[in-house]
């Protein structure tokens, strides 16, 4: 354990947190999500894992990395297949976490997501059962 970090993040999550670098991207998945083939493609090539819900992950991610200022949405999402203009449940409830820290996002089509994700440095599954809780976080600078 540490002072002031969340307890929700483990060792190797800390470490690739501190290895991304200005625009690398992290991907918080649902339980649902290919994590494993995902990652294998990502530059730390392995899915790490949090059990939680994708609101606590989001959360503990954000108290240590800063997301980007310099694109306009450093937050994206994945689209509902066949209702692109619906919002589930899990970004209802991400969505004012990401709000409240003025964090803007954007959703985009399922498989265009599932091909940035491959783009990733990393994918982090968590125990979120609710469908597309899923989220690509840009990381940003401290300054």
């Amino acid at each position: 354990m540490l002072k002031g970090i969340d307890p929700l993040i483990g060792p190797d999550l800390l470490r690739v947190l501190a290895q991304m670098g200005h625009g690398d991207e992290i991907v918080i998945s649902d339980a649902n999500f290919p994590s494993v083939s995902v990652a294998s493609r990502t530059v730390h090539g392995k899915a790490l894992r949090m059990d939680c819900d994708v609101a606590c992950a989001l959360r503990a991610v954000l108290s240590l990395l800063p997301i980007d200022t310099f694109q306009p949405e450093p937050v994206t999402t994945m689209q509902v297949v066949d209702d692109p203009q619906a919002v589930p449940d899990v970004l209802r409830e991400c969505a004012p976490i990401l709000t409240s820290a003025g964090i803007a996002f954007t959703a985009i089509e399922r498989f265009a997501f599932y091909e940035r994700a491959s783009r990733a440095f990393a994918v982090l599954r968590t125990a979120e059962i609710r469908p597309y809780g899923n989220f690509i976080l840009r990381k940003g600078i401290i300054v």
